[in-house]
């Protein structure tokens, strides 16, 4: 093919692509074919059944967490606790992970917080473990349900569910991560 052919085919298909849109497809000319390239139906198909898929998910994971939650609602707090007569935050994670999403964690929030990736405050999901610095040597975690709200063991109300806007939990916020979960 000329290069004079090669660029103005490429830019029909850049304009084709461009101004298609959800419910507009185009065809590829027959001289695309053997790019193997694939109309904007199938991408934006496959967009689609990507995003269903990924929010379906999202809402798996965070009803399970609810139901963990009643379960585990109103627990007291206690340090080195691992039961449902009380239980400290990094345990409370253990349990919950392992009972709602067949995910196994470490036991303590040293531990804890080298596992998955880093995530930023702005990206966050339902299942991601957020981790906050309450003293020099202290840290707290909590899981995160979506719409700024985590469930977690606190030291003066037991098992709850908190805001990430909260002040307290604000100033004292240190990072997120992501464990791979399969549901």
């Amino acid at each position: 093919m000329s290069y004079v052919k090669n660029v103005a085919y490429t830019s029909l298909l850049a304009v084709l692509v461009l101004f298609s849109s959800h419910s507009f497809a185009f065809h590829l000319p027959k001289e695309f074919y053997h790019l193997h390239l694939i109309s904007s139906v199938n991408y934006n198909s496959n967009i689609k059944n990507s995003l269903k898929t990924k929010r379906r998910k999202t809402k798996k994971i965070k009803s399970a967490l609810l139901n963990q939650y009643s379960k585990w609602k109103k627990t007291r707090y206690k340090l080195g606790g691992t039961t449902r007569h009380g239980v400290d935050c990094s345990a409370l994670m253990q349990n919950i992970f392992i009972d709602a999403l067949n995910k196994k964690l470490p036991r303590t929030t040293f531990q804890q917080i080298k596992k998955g990736i880093h995530i930023n405050k702005g990206n966050l999901k339902p299942g991601d473990l957020v981790f906050f610095k309450t003293g020099s040597n202290h840290r707290h975690v909590g899981v995160y349900l979506g719409n700024s709200q985590f469930i977690h063991a606190s030291t003066s109300q037991g098992v709850t569910i908190s805001s990430l806007t909260n002040q307290y939990w604000v100033q004292h916020y240190e990072t997120a991560r992501r464990l791979k979960l399969t549901l």
